[in-house]
């Protein structure tokens, strides 16, 4: 059996449009040189959601095994780029926080009746897309994916195993002489 070329990537980044820009381009740039899998270490505390949204689509589609590892803590919309992929880790000492979609307003703003709504029908497709993906990746009841995504939870490494978030604790990143590559 031929290994398969792997490409280890530092996610020690929030999740915004230039990391995950960052991201993409790092990941096309491997794929071109026949990189065939990708693990990525990840320590963020979350950030953008429509960034966010894209990178956990962009991984999914990729022609290459995307394998994710929590080192530390993977927060909000982190959470999701996490479940991109298809086996995932994190250390005895990490976290999880899952919870619903905010919305960030810069003063002063006005809202008509009619924006107001609208931003509220996007918290919820947002919050909707969040609740699959994670009871995709779960494999849990969706009703109570729903439930804790509007309360909020934290899970520490052995809550996160048995909610199917993670498929194993591992203290071990990665082998010596790996090719390990960060985001800038």
């Amino acid at each position: 059996m031929i290994k398969k070329e792997t490409i280890y990537i530092q996610f020690f980044k929030g999740i915004e449009l230039n990391t995950i820009n960052k991201m993409t381009q790092l990941v096309l740039e491997q794929i071109s040189k026949g990189v065939e899998r990708f693990v990525f270490l990840m320590s963020s505390p979350g950030g953008n959601v429509f960034a966010g949204l894209s990178a956990y689509n962009f991984l999914k589609g990729i022609p290459a095994e995307v394998i994710t590892h929590n080192f530390g803590s993977v927060d909000s919309i982190a959470a999701i780029l996490f479940c991109s992929g298809s086996k995932r880790y994190c250390v005895p000492h990490a976290r999880f926080i899952l919870h619903g979609v905010t919305l960030d307003v810069k003063t002063p703003i006005q809202f008509t009746e009619k924006s107001l709504e609208e931003r509220i029908r996007n918290l919820r497709v947002d919050r909707e897309i969040f609740s699959r993906v994670l009871t995709d990746t779960t494999g849990r009841n969706h009703a109570q994916v729903e439930h804790d995504i509007l309360e909020g939870i934290v899970l520490n490494s052995e809550q996160a195993l048995e909610y199917g978030l993670v498929h194993e604790i591992k203290t071990e990143l990665f082998e010596k002489g790996a090719k390990v590559l960060e985001i800038t």
